[in-house]
């Protein structure tokens, strides 16, 4: 064999380089903190040799203080997930702490035009500082670039966000864009003003952590969708979770069948309903029950508590779930619970994942700080999420479902095509309490026994209005079914409305009440 030319082995060498980011000692820094380097990162995320790098030998064109990085501080490409082709940038912390440059945000739109005009989805590992200071307003203008690609390419391609180390300032904003937060608990931090500039202005101590820390994020704030307790963890949950996602917004979710018999009954559910009416119970249970085993991947598990959404499967196939829980709050919606909903209505409509929705809530949260914080205009976003959405429709009322709670929760005339009740489920304007007082007002004044006449009325108004009976006599509910029989029905009623088309009137976009 003869000698080399010259020019691989320059070709050789500038890939080794590329590949040490900010050289040895800065990657042994970062793994005495307990994270991963950017390369490493990847391999976890990707299938074993699968990556590509794209434009590794990009450097920093402005004027630097010191010799350009091969990479310019981010790594960015394509590779596999369960063999599916996804588009990728890790930002190299090891490189002036992953800061982003005019280059290193060329390098990030490269990957991010790429997955949109290819259809898949694109996943970022953020590791930043912030923005290079040393390169002024085209460090500013890189943002502004990511930040219109997120906006743009949203409900075209699934984005996902992997925050593994700070995300400061403006940078938080591309994450917030996106479909999927996911960070680690004690390493990951995003905010807008950090702890100094805080002290600064209103005199308050804080600190990264409860300023803008993971548990901050699931919990209080509810920017982040998921956490996990090591980098390891965050990203095995990406590649989980992208299982139940399509690639881009005209394919159908991937289909995996779990052995799970479509027919199979959940004779629990029979007996989960309490007879009375305020006691609690769990509808966690329910959903568990009736979707493929092991299958619910619950969202934002952290926050707005009183609703409950997540992705499940149903003989295979992917859906959206939405759903109030009882057990807390007893399932009213609050303002919180309000975006949380719409927002996953949103995003399942967007990459054809039909939505089922299960219905316990007793109404709106009532009081002066609701309303004064807007829970007319954070409803109106679920009653407009709901009738946009052009994905199957299938909705399920468990027990309570009054006023305005039964008509924003996907009920019929917003366009849900398959509505069920239980035998448990009451339908009404509201509870029976509340139209006796305004019904009966003078009756209960006049009564020998008040209270007595309360009761009897109560339970007249109950037996008249109350039984999912009267709302099937009236064509509000499509039928109604036994709880254990729910698994079934729901996969039949898939089946059939699978195919459906539905057009709206042309228009740009709507006017959501943001």
């Amino acid at each position: 064999m003869g000698n080399i030319d010259p020019r691989i082995e320059v070709l050789r060498e500038l890939r080794k380089q590329s590949k040490q980011g900010g050289g040895q000692e800065r990657i042994d820094r970062q793994h005495a903190k307990g994270k991963l380097t950017a390369r490493e990162r990847l391999d976890l995320l990707l299938d074993e040799d699968s990556f590509t790098e794209l434009e590794p030998f990009v450097t920093q064109q402005a004027d630097a203080d010191e010799e350009p990085v091969l990479g310019d501080g981010v790594v960015t490409g394509y590779g596999t997930v369960d063999g599916r082709v996804v588009y990728v940038y890790a930002q190299d912390f090891t490189v002036k702490g992953g800061a982003l440059g005019e280059m290193h945000s060329h390098k990030i739109c490269r990957v991010m035009d790429l997955a949109a005009a290819n259809g898949s989805p694109i996943i970022g590992l953020i590791d930043s500082g912030g923005a290079r200071i040393q390169e002024g307003v085209k460090s500013l203008g890189g943002y502004a670039e990511i930040f219109k690609r997120n906006a743009l390419y949203s409900g075209v391609v699934p984005q996902i966000s992997v925050i593994l180390g700070p995300c400061a300032g403006g940078a938080a904003y591309s994450p917030a864009l996106t479909d999927m937060i996911v960070m680690v608990e004690k390493q990951s931090f995003m905010f807008l003003t950090g702890p100094q500039v805080i002290k600064t202005v209103t005199g308050e101590d804080t600190d990264f952590e409860s300023l803008g820390g993971a548990q901050v994020h699931l919990s209080v704030s509810g920017t982040a969708h998921f956490t996990a307790q090591d980098e390891e963890s965050a990203l095995a949950l990406v590649r989980y979770a992208l299982g139940y996602l399509p690639s881009n917004n005209i394919e159908n979710p991937p289909v995996k069948d779990n052995g799970d018999s479509p027919l199979r009954l959940a004779d629990e559910l029979n007996e989960l309903v309490p007879m009375d009416p305020t006691e609690p119970y769990s509808m966690h249970s329910v959903i568990n029950a009736v979707s493929d085993r092991d299958s619910f991947l619950e969202w934002q598990a952290g926050y707005a508590q009183n609703a409950i959404i997540g992705l499940a499967r149903f003989d295979g196939v992917p859906v959206g779930i939405i759903a109030q829980e009882p057990s807390v709050m007893a399932g009213v919606i609050d303002i919180d619970a309000a975006d949380k909903i719409c927002r996953m209505v949103r995003l399942c409509d967007a990459f054809n994942l039909p939505l089922v929705t299960f219905v316990d809530s007793p109404g709106f949260l009532p009081g002066v700080g609701q309303e004064h914080r807007g829970i007319i205009r954070h409803g109106a976003k679920v009653l407009f999420a709901y009738s946009e959405a052009t994905v199957p429709k299938i909705s399920i009322v468990t027990r309570k479902a009054y006023g305005g709670a039964y008509v924003v929760m996907s009920s019929k005339y917003l366009g849900t095509d398959i509505n069920y009740a239980w035998p448990s489920a009451e339908i009404a304007v509201m509870g029976p309490e509340g139209a006796t007082n305004i019904l009966h007002r003078r009756d209960l004044a006049q009564a020998e026994d008040p209270e007595a006449e309360r009761k009897r009325l109560e339970a007249e108004y109950r037996e008249r209005y109350l039984t999912p009976y009267a709302a099937a006599h009236a064509g509000y509910v499509d039928n109604v079914i036994e709880p254990a029989e729910t698994r079934p029905m729901i996969i039949k009623a898939l089946g059939a409305i699978r195919q459906k088309t539905e057009a709206h009137p042309p228009r740009k976009h709507g006017n959501m009440p943001v």
